[in-house]
């Protein structure tokens, strides 16, 4: 396709096809933003160092004199952090430590003991049955020598392996090594060394994390053989905590939906529905019994939106509080780590396991998190939205807690989050790259213009015909990079620390309305949007088995473009809600989350894939 016409037509028609629910969690108008990347893509960065060089040697050459090189800038990759980091509270994370220290303790602080509750009852005996057991569950299996790590581990390899080709929720199952790695647990246990409650436990890793000698893909055709040789550091913790790696799992492309090289990944109890994204393998594979539990991360609704597609449990923690160090950055800002599980007790269990500082991650923070699987729950203030689900309200009050309505969130004018920037900053290197393959001039960016002003049509156009042209040139160039890292490259920097200081204004503000609040239960798009720019952490839970409602957004036309698609046909499933907590409240909102599971007993539902 080299008509510009025709390219801004299938940019339309792609974008009003995206998934609905990366639009209603991020809280931006994605078609638009998404339009004005790819447009952008057609004139991106490299370049720069060139004209730079030709103004030096044209001083240099008019002055009469040989002027002496600049060392050039040390090159970064996509890990390295800048100095500025984000703290969420608003009076810094020296203020909030010293406060929870005087509220807690200082003894809180050390990481608590997560006791398993002993195996009662008749053990399963059918392996799909054993799958489909809590992470909590298994552990006292393994802990009472009921199983071992090298049956469990060979139930969910046996899983996965068959039910893959029709979920795509794994990249690379690593049989071989997990196998080795149950074996070394079961022994460790027979020699009486017990890690704790994830030992022998197998689960799955998001592929946008680092593993020795295992490809490590971030959902991308271009790094589908790249090997990265180191072990993140949530790998590392795992490992210690006895828990056996059993696969790296699906990512939509660079973090983005469920769409990555080999297809969609899909919801196991709806399987013409994608599992959202970006955490689309850890959902689908979790929901599906094919892993005890997964590790997923967030930058605006990666964990939160494929936890609530496939009905399950998990925590959106406080940012920094898990090291993100070894996974692909998106926005060191705003990334953040969480377990996506089948029970709330399993994420309250693996979290347990895996918080706290790593000193290779400035972002993080030690605080107390104790899990209390009996909290007092009428002591709590607890906020709820009007519009809140009413069943997960009334179940609530059931439980002996008492609401108090709340109002609209704050909002401050101009205070997104820069994701943009950081964005192209963390994928300069790559964009570099593949600029210089596909043949495209960084240097001609269209100047940014100005918010709230209009886009210049004929400007986007001239883009359009430029990106087509370049295509034209090298028709077998990948087409796997995202044009989304491109944009943030025209924005100024002026523009940029003012936007920040506005965040930290809607940092305040949120620190203020939660002053009086523990948590509380918003709309269905749960706040995802507001607090990956503060940092709050949110627990999804769910509170009814029911057909999902349908994306509005799936069935609306639009004018001259292609017919919308047609409905779903959807099954009932578990339908999830969000709490969402003051800063370190995680395990808060995790007890509340508990008392409610095990009030409504949803969780013993599962798909009929088997």
């Amino acid at each position: 396709m080299t008509n510009p016409e025709e390219l801004l037509d299938q940019l339309e028609t792609d974008l009003r096809i995206a998934d609905y629910d990366d639009d209603a969690l991020s809280g931006i108008d994605r078609r638009q933003f998404m339009l004005m990347s790819l447009i952008a893509a057609a004139a991106t960065t490299f370049g720069a160092e060139s004209a730079l060089a030709q103004s030096t040697a044209t001083a240099a050459s008019g002055s009469g004199r040989q002027q002496p090189q600049a060392a050039p800038p040390l090159p970064l990759g996509n890990g390295e952090a800048p100095a500025l980091q984000f703290q969420p509270y608003p009076g810094g994370t020296g203020a909030i430590m010293e406060k929870l220290a005087k509220v807690r303790g200082r003894a809180a602080f050390d990481r608590a003991v997560f006791a398993v509750q002993p195996w009662t009852g008749t053990m399963p005996t059918n392996p799909d049955d054993i799958a489909f057991l809590p992470a909590h569950r298994l552990s006292a299996l393994i802990k009472a020598r009921k199983i071992t790590s090298v049956q469990l581990t060979d139930i969910y390899l046996t899983r996965i392996k068959r039910l893959n080709p029709t979920l795509l929720c794994a990249v690379t199952i690593m049989e071989d090594a997990a196998r080795a790695e149950a074996a070394a647990a079961d022994a460790d246990l027979k020699a009486g060394k017990y890690r704790g409650p994830l030992h022998g436990l197998p689960y799955g890793v998001k592929d946008l994390f680092a593993t020795k000698g295992v490809p490590t893909t971030w959902g991308a055709k271009d790094f589908e053989s790249r090997i990265v040789d180191e072990d993140a550091e949530i790998v590392v913790r795992l490992r210690d905590a006895g828990a056996v790696l059993i696969a790296k799992l699906a990512t939509g492309l660079f973090a983005q939906n469920d769409q990555w090289f080999r297809g969609r990944t899909n919801n196991p109890w709806n399987l013409v529905q994608g599992s959202s994204g970006s955490s689309a393998g850890p959902a689908s594979a979790t929901a599906a019994g094919c892993v005890a539990f997964a590790i997923g991360t967030e930058t605006q609704g990666s964990i939160v939106s494929p936890a609530l597609r496939c009905g399950l449990s998990a925590l959106r923690p406080t940012f920094g509080r898990v090291s993100r160090r070894g996974g692909m950055t998106l926005a060191w800002s705003m990334d953040r780590v969480g377990p996506i599980c089948r029970t709330i007790e399993d994420c309250a269990m693996v979290f347990n396991a895996v918080h706290g500082v790593d000193e290779r991650d400035p972002s993080t923070v030690m605080a107390p998190f104790h899990f209390d699987r009996a909290l007092k729950l009428s002591t709590l203030r607890v906020g709820v939205d009007p519009n809140a689900p009413k069943e997960l309200v009334e179940q609530l009050k059931a439980l002996g807690i008492t609401p108090r309505e709340i109002g609209a969130r704050p909002t401050v004018p101009g205070s997104g989050s820069g994701l943009n920037v950081e964005y192209a900053a963390a994928f300069d290197e790559y964009v570099q790259r593949k600029a210089k393959e596909i043949g495209l001039d960084l240097t001609k960016l269209p100047e940014p213009r100005a918010p709230g002003t209009p886009p210049d049509t004929a400007a986007l156009r001239a883009a359009a015909a430029a990106a087509a042209e370049a295509a034209a040139r090298n028709p077998m160039a990948p087409a796997d990079w995202n044009p989304r890292f491109v944009t943030g490259r025209t924005v100024r920097a002026f523009d940029f620390l003012q936007q920040q200081r506005r965040r930290y204004l809607l940092v305040s503000k949120w620190g203020e309305f939660m002053s009086d609040l523990d948590m509380f239960v918003g709309n269905p798009q749960a706040d995802v949007g507001p607090n990956a720019q503060t940092g709050h952490p949110c627990a999804v839970v769910p509170y009814k088995f029911d057909v999902p409602p349908q994306p509005t957004a799936n069935r609306t036309g639009a004018a001259g473009a292609a017919p919308a698609p047609p409905p779903l046909d959807l099954k009932a499933q578990p339908i999830c809600g969000v709490i969402v907590g003051g800063l370190f409240n995680d395990d808060l909102i995790l007890s509340v989350a508990h008392q409610l599971q095990q009030h409504n007993k949803l969780h013993l539902k599962r798909p009929e894939i088997g």
